[in-house]
């Protein structure tokens, strides 16, 4: 008997003393999970907006650089095509005039011709020097032969088209005649 009053009074006193002790314990701890959760959600939510937000920059970065260089290749030879309008005025102005000089015509199509040459200068175009040099394939192209043996083999000897450097690189390579061991 003295068991049982014991083990009914300890059986008594823990689930009181849990009980007790657990309810405010259990009630401050789901406040706080609550709080937790509260918190985490809010900045999960911040998080998100951030990466909306994000995305949609990146979206406009993407548009706005894909619109830069598709204005930038549409308009890619403005300054170039402003550069020559001149030399389409002058031109414009020599078959307009008035008179029957042929000297006059021609002196007014070379004074043209090199305000052209001129721009193109400008914009890096060069011709490339090739009578009396050595031929080069990277910068001529042959299209005669002259075995008279007046000129040193492998030399330019005349040349039938100009060729033209844009900047360092060929754009077109001159047609020449090329001298060729007898």
């Amino acid at each position: 008997m003295g068991r049982e009053s014991t083990t009914s009074a300890v059986e008594d006193n823990v689930p009181q003393e849990a009980g007790a002790e657990g309810v405010p314990a259990e009630g401050s701890d789901l406040a706080e999970l609550q709080r937790l959760l509260a918190e985490q959600t809010t900045r999960a939510q911040d998080y998100y907006d951030r990466l909306l937000r994000l995305q949609a920059d990146f979206e406009n970065f993407r548009r706005r650089t894909r619109q830069e260089k598709d204005d930038y290749y549409k308009y890619a030879s403005e300054q170039l095509v402003i550069a020559l309008l001149p030399v389409l005025d002058n031109f414009g102005l020599a078959l307009a005039a008035e008179g029957d000089s042929i000297e006059g015509f021609k002196a007014g199509v070379e004074m043209i011709y090199k305000q052209l040459l001129d721009v193109l200068a400008t914009e890096g175009v060069t011709p490339i020097q090739a009578v009396g040099e050595p031929f080069d394939p990277t910068r001529h192209e042959a299209v005669a032969q002259d075995d008279s043996g007046e000129h040193p083999a492998n030399t330019v000897v005349e040349e039938f088209r100009r060729g033209y450097f844009l900047r360092d690189k060929v754009i077109r390579p001159s047609m020449v005649k090329v001298a060729v061991a007898l």
